[in-house]
């Protein structure tokens, strides 16, 4: 008989968890907007449509990956995945490799065009941040992104876990 997952007890969510969530609603709202993506291109001087950005990104960050583990990664089914490297694929910003662990498999990898693209996209988000973040000291640059890393890490370390929430009942 499997083991139940364990239950994590929350107790009523506290203003500063509110605040949190609130905020990266809002994050997750304003980064999803057409006008930003397509005002990103435009510096970029590149054309691709935000799955395609996200995808890019998640095979420059790591190494040549199965189009499975990139759906894995970016939540997604695996084929959206695949329709997405054949698009990517035939505009040449992806390139199939051998798995090496696997040899009737293949990995996606970015060509030298898409590192290029990938490059560029970066580069024109950092200069749109450094831009709306200039007032900012460099100590509360430097506190925001490690309080940012970690709770990206344990907000994965959470999802891999197999924690279910439930609410505390008073007595």
């Amino acid at each position: 008989m499997p083991k139940p997952p364990p239950a994590v007890a929350t107790a009523a969510a506290s203003a500063d968890v509110i605040e949190i969530e609130r905020a990266l609603s809002r994050v997750a709202y304003l980064s999803s907007r057409v006008r930003p993506h397509d005002r990103l291109m435009s510096q970029a001087g590149v054309s691709l449509d935000r799955a395609a950005v996200a995808l890019l990104r998640q095979i420059a960050d790591t190494e040549p990956q199965r189009p499975s583990e990139l759906a894995n990664r970016l939540a997604v089914e695996a084929s959206h995945v695949t329709r997405k490297v054949q698009q990517l694929e035939k505009s040449g910003y992806v390139t199939r490799v051998p798995d090496p662990e696997d040899g009737r498999a293949q990995r996606i990898q970015l060509t030298p065009v898409g590192r290029r693209a990938i490059d560029r996209i970066r580069d024109a988000s950092r200069r749109g941040m450094r831009a709306a973040l200039a007032d900012w000291s460099p100590q509360d640059l430097q506190q925001l992104a490690a309080l940012f890393h970690r709770m990206v890490d344990d907000f994965l370390g959470y999802a891999d876990s197999d924690a279910v929430i439930t609410t505390e009942r008073p007595a």
